[in-house]
């Protein structure tokens, strides 16, 4: 048992807002990620929290898992191609910690999955760049690594990165 030292008054605040949010396009920013195990205790998935920044949905949160550690090549392949496109909408090629996306807004296209079982109704993401020539600059080939420093990709928000030659950031080079 815990004390609050005071009575708490259920009536003076609102409670917390666990609705799906509406489909739509959201200005949104990754504010917290860890790694964490699966259920059964035999793979680990990417767990995101994201805050909304604009319209009336401002402050709310959305959460997304990407199952990076599995023993399904399909969902390890899916979770892959997620963090890719996180990593593109943030403008960031090559990450080695969860925590260089965070505080970099993006667009989350916000769609809702029908229920599902004992589960009812779901938001699922996608992500997208901020800006149409930040979608430009991640859509082209990637170009094969150099010596010297990296060339900058027009429209790409922060600091320039080449992408790696097999277009796959979390997979080291050879």
């Amino acid at each position: 048992m815990a004390s609050f030292g005071q009575t708490f008054d259920a009536s003076a605040v609102e409670p917390s807002n666990y609705d799906v949010l509406p489909p739509g396009k959201y200005l949104a920013q990754i504010i917290a990620s860890e790694m964490r195990a699966t259920k059964d205790g035999n793979g680990q998935y990417l767990y995101l929290e994201l805050d909304i920044l604009d319209s009336q949905h401002a402050g709310r949160k959305l959460f997304d898992r990407l199952n990076l550690v599995n023993a399904n090549p399909d969902a390890v392949q899916m979770a892959q191609r997620t963090l890719s496109s996180i990593c593109r909408a943030v403008g960031k090629w090559q990450v080695s910690n969860s925590e260089q996306l965070h505080l970099i807004p993006l667009i989350a296209d916000v769609r809702v999955r029908p229920p599902k079982g004992q589960y009812g109704e779901s938001n699922s993401v996608r992500y997208l760049p901020r800006t149409p020539a930040a979608a430009n600059a991640a859509s082209f080939a990637p170009a094969p690594p150099t010596a010297q420093a990296p060339a900058a990709h027009p429209g790409v928000v922060g600091q320039a990165q080449t992408p790696p030659a097999n277009g796959l950031p979390w997979k080291r080079q050879a």
